[in-house]
């Protein structure tokens, strides 16, 4: 069985991880993939921006599935043009990954679908947009409408943080045309969760429920990120909590979709924010999350090709899916100066090592072989994942690797857990 994985991050590495581990023993390819896909399968030269590459490939070659990992090539239609040429493509079509190309879609059909969220409006003029900020008052949540990488949403303290991230996504460009429009929302109050979720156009099955890291520095402090770190599973989402999420979340999301005439196929991430266990949706992603996949993952129990086949042929079903009762966490390691301007290029040390440590994987984010040498090639360079007895001892043996591993400026946060941990020790 030939496989296409469709992406160069963590998260595509995870999925080529799983897949390569799978009893079926698929032939792996990734576009473009990392240095550590290639380790795996074999990379082809095709950045997930080039559709028509991607399709020509898909042609000639013929794999039995494609796995589409980023947003990107899924909102640009990726997956509509393959189907269109009869191939199995796990992800969904265009019209579904609006969901996530578009915050004021998103919301919208939440508001139709009852689906529990925060007030927003959405503006193209910064001067309405400011005033309406200064109406509501802070904390509020600006985000850009499009996609920005995890990196359009600014949580601002007061209002005038609000305006300025107004100005600089309206008028200063700063996310280009995905910050044409901007969404401001209400702030939330709670705790933060990931829940992703398969989906068949049909039937809902929800994955291990995880906790992601957004910002750059200790304590939750500093910017947005496209992530620093994950655990699973995240005890804010107990069983009363997965319940409403299924019934209060994805049901009337699906219900609503379908009235629009819109079949969702693929996985769909819910973030959430749950205070009193009652959640909230902050926004949905059309695919899997990183860092979130990394540790959910690595707690995957068996094969992961019959889900995903499944989910293609419309035949999903919890018994499908298992799960391992040893927590995982992920820690991610960066370039200096990410989130903003980064060196590319720099050797990196020891990741052989870092894997020899006890239930540990070392996934491949921003990497790039250049003369047979692993360097830096992105912001999020490696995602540390180990599994252990309890978090605690996931998390101690992730940093044993972190620390194993070397290159200039790395960076990463020694608070992944903290919320969890200070529960565990707490005995709540």
């Amino acid at each position: 069985m030939k496989i296409l994985v469709v992406g160069s991050g963590g998260r595509e590495h995870a999925l080529a991880w799983k897949l390569a581990n799978d009893s079926m023993q698929p032939e792996l390819y990734c576009a473009p993939g990392n240095a550590g896909t290639a380790e795996l399968g074999l990379n082809v030269n095709l950045a997930v921006t080039d559709l028509g590459g991607l399709c020509d490939w898909c042609h000639v070659e013929r794999p039995d599935l494609v796995v589409i990992g980023p947003e990107a090539p899924l909102c640009a239609g990726l997956t509509d043009r393959l189907e269109a040429d009869g191939l199995r493509v796990f992800g969904p079509n265009r019209a579904a990954a609006e969901l996530e190309g578009s915050k004021e879609f998103a919301k919208e059909v939440m508001a139709a679908a009852g689906v529990p969220t925060s007030a927003y409006e959405s503006f193209t003029d910064a001067d309405a947009a400011c005033a309406y900020v200064r109406e509501r008052g802070a904390p509020i949540v600006v985000k850009a409408d499009g996609l920005a990488a995890g990196k359009g949403v600014r949580v601002a303290e007061t209002v005038e943080q609000a305006e300025e991230a107004i100005r600089d996504a309206l008028e200063a460009n700063a996310f280009g045309s995905a910050g044409g429009r901007v969404v401001i929302e209400d702030f939330l109050v709670g705790e933060e969760a990931s829940i992703l979720a398969l989906i068949d156009g049909e039937h809902i099955v929800l994955l291990a429920s995880s906790q992601d890291h957004k910002r750059i520095f200790e304590k939750d402090e500093g910017p947005n990120t496209g992530g620093m770190g994950a655990y699973s599973p995240a005890s804010i989402v107990n069983e009363v909590v997965r319940e409403k999420v299924i019934r209060e979340v994805y049901e009337p999301m699906l219900a609503e979709l379908k009235k629009r005439g819109i079949t969702y196929k693929g996985v769909l991430y819910a973030g959430l924010m749950i205070q009193d266990d009652q959640p909230a949706v902050v926004e949905f992603n059309c695919r899997f999350g990183d860092p979130e996949t990394q540790a959910v993952l690595a707690r995957w129990d068996g094969d992961m090709l019959p889900a995903l086949e499944a989910v293609v042929d419309g035949t999903l079903s919890n018994d499908l899916i298992h799960w391992k009762s040893e927590p995982s966490a992920c820690v991610v390691m960066v370039a200096g100066g990410y989130p903003g301007t980064y060196a590319k290029g720099l050797p990196i040390g020891n990741i052989a090592l870092a894997n020899e440590v006890q239930d540990t994987v070392v996934f491949h984010a921003g990497t790039a072989l250049v003369d047979e040498e692993v360097v830096t090639a992105g912001g999020r360079v490696l995602g540390i994942t180990s599994t252990g007895e309890d978090l605690e001892d996931a998390l101690s043996k992730a940093y044993i690797a972190v620390e194993t591993i070397s290159y200039r400026d790395a960076f990463y946060r020694n608070d992944i857990g903290h919320r969890e941990l200070r529960r565990m020790k707490d005995g709540s």
